[in-house]
């Protein structure tokens, strides 16, 4: 039977000829062997360089490319990047001719970055070239590592204010893309430690039979493309922000991806998975409270969330603020916007919980339904807040009696006067905390179908009962500003409402029912590095001990089962300990568990 007849390469005015069958075949070939993770069996006539400057160098040759050659070229050079990159993390050497290709595509880089942002291939009207561009760029700059172009990203990010919606979109997804980038992936089939899970083997292991393999020896390290798109925006950081501020203080729907987008990338940048240095990020805490202000009726839900997330990021208490003794000037300064914006200017009262998408299927809700995760991300921040005020009035405060003791016996007058003042702000503090919890409480009350005298210490726990890090981070704020004030709290309402809306101990014990007083879920909690519930886990035990009658008081009448579990909890980590299987020195945990079920037993409380 003979062959179909073939369709002839197009031509476009001036001679410029479409791409033929072979260079379709050409890539389609080379997929298969990157799949396999080795170029080696690559047609030698095929020179890496001319093949690359057959495709890429002679201007208006993409303009010619039709929707399917276009999406095979850029996702062959995403998947060759990718593969490259990945093959240099996992095991330090790369196959030697997927490492030469790599090399040619960077050696073109400055063609190739021209396509994939110029109107010739990516800004034009196909929505499926352009999200395809949107992927394979951040994957050549990150594989470019120190041969970046700084003219690349200045011209990406001049692209971040054009008009364009599309345009700036496309250039603020890169940005983030390459920020979030990981160096190394977590197999399904591995645990979080490596350690292979199954007798599967990673995604991106060694090449299949014999692979010339050549050792790079700077490695794979995504931190040169990370700094060099930090320093491109850092320039124009100021424009940026002010060109977004204006866009959301004049809303229109149709600039809400390019909005949505170039918070996502603020978030990226703030985020400490980013790994960047402080040094690095510091000028993008700058103009956060122009944005907080923003937030109104004019705003739709799924804005209010994505500047709640880059809030509640600048504020990650668990994992950095909580650890530190010392405060940065930018949380606490956006802290105290928060407060001050829910007790004087009724924030939570804009908030659009029953209206926009995120809490049902299809974004439709029916009356009684709301947007349950945007009322989560606006608790959550309240409660750092409050937290991150707390703890910064506790540090001025431990700075003064430092200095005061460290002046010698000639000033006692002046130290008791610092000591009362002291004492002055943390109750003036106190005052303006427990109105702010009130209205949290209020709050959400009115939107959740809470009983009315459910303390916040049990409700914050039923809130979170979906997310396991927000559950934890914010039982941690809640014990923290509990202990942070209670050397404050002296017999008025104001400690009596504040310990009453704040008991660690109904909180523990509230969070013991949701996990239905499965001890095993706490050791769970305490292996996985998703949460900071070893931090809890270790304070609130500190709060057991120090305070034991609050704490049995607490517990009322469910001592038992509350010690039960933590007995249980105590065995089985003695159990993996001496085996030596737990990952991490967890000694602290088991003293003060020790401690407790010490105290439970001298008192005979069974």
């Amino acid at each position: 039977m003979s062959e179909p007849v073939k369709k002839r390469a197009r031509v476009q005015p001036g001679g410029v000829e479409g791409p033929s069958p072979t260079e379709d075949r050409e890539l389609v070939a080379l997929q298969e062997l990157l799949l396999h993770q080795c170029l080696c069996s690559l047609p030698e006539g095929l020179d890496e360089v001319n093949w690359l400057e057959r495709r890429t160098l002679p201007q208006g040759v993409c303009a010619s490319w039709t929707r399917e050659h276009a999406l095979l070229f850029v996702s062959t050079l995403q998947l060759l990047c990718e593969t490259s990159y990945k093959q240099l993390s996992s095991q330090g050497s790369q196959c030697r001719r997927l490492a030469s290709m790599c090399d040619a595509v960077v050696a073109c880089n400055y063609r190739l970055i021209e396509l994939l942002i110029g109107d010739e291939l990516c800004a034009g009207c196909d929505p499926y070239v352009r999200f395809a561009s949107g992927r394979a760029l951040p994957a050549l700059l990150v594989v470019s590592r120190q041969r970046i172009d700084p003219a690349w990203l200045e011209t990406l990010a001049d692209a971040a204010l054009i008009p364009s919606p599309l345009t700036a979109t496309f250039a603020l997804d890169v940005f983030r893309r390459v920020l979030e980038w990981r160096d190394v992936d977590c197999h399904p089939s591995e645990d979080a430690s490596g350690a292979s899970t199954s007798s599967s083997s990673s995604a991106f292991a060694s090449p299949v039979g014999a692979c010339n393999q050549a050792i790079d020896p700077e490695g794979a390290d995504s931190q040169a493309a990370k700094c060099a798109c930090i320093h491109a925006l850092e320039s124009r950081w100021t424009l940026l922000v002010n060109h977004y501020d204006s866009l959301m203080a004049s809303y229109v729907s149709s600039n809400e991806a390019a909005i949505t987008t170039f918070v996502a990338l603020w978030e990226a940048i703030i985020s400490v998975k980013a790994n960047l240095s402080v040094v690095d990020t510091k000028p993008f805490y700058s103009h956060l409270d122009g944005f907080v202000v923003l937030l109104g009726p004019n705003l739709p839900p799924l804005l209010w969330k994505r500047l709640l997330g880059l809030f509640n990021e600048v504020m990650c208490y668990g994992s950095t603020l909580a650890l530190q003794d010392t405060i940065a000037e930018e949380p606490c300064a956006l802290a105290h916007l928060v407060v001050r914006s829910v007790k004087d200017w009724h924030l939570l009262d804009a908030l659009p919980f029953r209206r926009g998408a995120g809490g049902g299927f299809g974004g439709r809700h029916s009356s009684e339904e709301g947007d349950r995760p945007l009322l989560q991300k606006m608790c959550l921040l309240v409660l750092k807040s409050v937290a991150v005020t707390v703890k910064e009035t506790r540090s001025d405060s431990s700075s003064s009696d430092a200095s005061s003791s460290s002046g010698g016996g000639g000033n006692g007058g002046s130290s008791e006067e610092e000591a009362a003042a002291a004492a002055d702000d943390m109750a003036v503090i106190a005052r303006s905390i427990a109105e702010v919890l009130r209205r949290l409480d209020a709050c959400v009350k009115q939107l959740m179908p809470f009983h009315p005298e459910t303390p916040l210490a049990q409700w914050v726990v039923q809130l979170f009962s979906d997310q396991d890090d927000a559950l934890v981070e914010g039982m941690v704020c809640c014990l923290d500003v509990e202990v942070g004030l209670s050397a404050a709290l002296t017999t008025t309402l104001v400690s009596n409402a504040l310990r009453a809306a704040l008991s660690p101990t109904q909180t523990f014990a509230q969070f013991l029912r949701t996990v239905s007083h499965d001890h095993e879920v706490l050791l769970d909690l305490l292996v996985s590095n998703e949460t900071c519930f070893l931090l809890y886990l270790l304070r609130f035990l500190k709060y057991a001990r120090r305070q034991w009658s609050d704490f049995v008081s607490g517990c009322d009448r469910e001592l038992e089962n509350i010690m039960t579990v933590l007995i249980r909890l105590r065995m089985s980590i003695n159990r993996l300990v001496s085996k030596a299987l737990f990952p991490y020195n967890i000694k602290p945990v088991l003293r003060l568990l020790e401690k407790c079920e010490r105290l439970y037993e001298d008192n005979d409380y069974h």
